[in-house]
């Protein structure tokens, strides 16, 4: 008979297609420390743990891999990620549940948990990078488990997972200062599948890391095209740039949130062109245009009605690029699009924020930059020690 975890029936439809929840590390952490609490506790063996998520939703998590003897007992809860493309997914996360003389539950993360390693993340440096809304949850579960058996003494909880550091390589653990493992994550328990606002917050987490450490100039590359230019053609430290894929809006508002002084953008053409219309959110899903946008732009910079249908014919913006060279309007047409970048990068900003970019295109290499620019590296090869 197949288990039921409880989110049978929850899903969301995204492009016409049903799409499952899943449940966070924090809920298999909790759940498991729950069932090893239990049955250190009780001295009887548990199967399934209850779990009443942040969210609302009870689920029934399956304990697995269960060991217990008086004064230790400890078991796992599989990692289901629904139909969100999770690194996670399928990981076994452990609870070691130990008695203490001392009243109250500590909570400590082990092998395959990362540790924090720079300031600025949820958690002191040093510390197991489980994080708060977790850790309340495991705390909630555990003293619930002492007060119903009538339990005097504390419990130490160590949560930890063979895989962890594996997987955690493969996470964006590394590049936040989180070393040896995975995190033990969510705020609402469930995972939504494909969610924007996981991926903006994961956004947030890196650049206030990367503020608070110093950082108050940023460079961000919306995605591996940027980060592989900046790489190859910029003298700049490749390892400081935020990638923050198609949330171009987002991130200069969390910026000024966290009062950065500059943030720096390298971009190839196909996502930017579209800043240059206001468009702040680059996903085709939300608007296109690069078409028309490059049209218009050429348009302005001298190009005829008959060129201006060729480029509204075009399916990428390298193809429109190479009928702009065959006309010889590549450098007027870029000045036209990075003026417009520059205004609507400024409007985003309301002047609390030095804001540039640099464009360019894989064909046809280096297209421009915003007049912050010359500016924006100087501050950020001083920032970097870079001479």
């Amino acid at each position: 008979m197949e288990h039921k975890n409880g989110l049978e029936d929850f899903y969301i439809v995204k492009n016409n297609k049903k799409m499952r929840y899943g449940y966070t590390t924090g809920s298999c952490a909790a759940a498991a420390a729950k069932g090893a609490a239990r049955m250190l506790l009780s001295q009887e063996q548990v199967e399934e743990a209850d779990l009443m998520t942040p969210k609302g939703i009870l689920l029934h998590l399956l304990l697995m891999d269960i060991r217990w003897n008086k004064e230790k007992a400890e078991c796992c809860v599989q990692k289901y990620a629904g139909d969100d493309p999770d690194a996670t997914d399928g990981m076994h996360i452990y609870a070691t549940v130990e008695k203490r003389r001392e009243p109250g539950v500590v909570i400590d993360g082990g092998i395959g948990v990362g540790r924090i390693t720079r300031k600025g993340l949820e958690q002191p440096v040093g510390a197991a990078a489980i994080n708060r809304v977790p850790r309340r949850m495991i705390a909630r579960e555990v003293e619930q488990v002492i007060e119903e058996e009538n339990y005097e003494g504390g419990l130490k909880v160590t949560i930890w997972t063979p895989e962890g550091e594996k997987i955690g390589k493969r996470t964006f653990n590394p590049r936040l200062g989180i070393q040896g493992g995975i995190s033990i994550l969510g705020t609402s328990g469930i995972v939504e599948p494909m969610s924007e606002a996981a991926l903006i917050k994961s956004i947030e987490i890196e650049m206030h890391m990367r503020v608070e450490n110093g950082g108050r100039y940023l460079l961000v590359t919306p995605g591996n095209y940027g980060a592989a230019y900046l790489k190859e053609h910029m003298e700049l430290d490749f390892s400081q740039n935020i990638k923050c894929s198609n949330y171009v809006g987002e991130t200069i508002d969390m910026a000024i949130g966290m009062e950065a002084k500059g943030i720096l953008f390298i971009s190839h053409i196909g996502k930017f062109i579209k800043v240059a219309a206001g468009i702040m959110n680059t996903h085709s899903r939300s608007a296109d245009g690069r078409a028309e946008i490059m049209a218009a732009n050429a348009v302005r910079a001298g190009a005829s009605l008959e060129m201006a249908k060729e480029l509204l014919q075009t399916g990428t913006t390298d193809e429109a690029l190479g009928i702009l060279q065959r006309e010889g309007l590549v450098e007027k047409t870029m000045e036209e699009v990075l003026e417009r970048v520059e205004y609507y990068l400024n409007h985003r900003a309301y002047g609390q924020l030095e804001t540039g970019a640099i464009l360019f295109s894989n064909t046809y290499g280096y297209l421009g930059n915003t007049s912050r620019v010359p500016d924006l590296l100087d501050k950020l090869r001083e920032q970097q020690n870079i001479t």
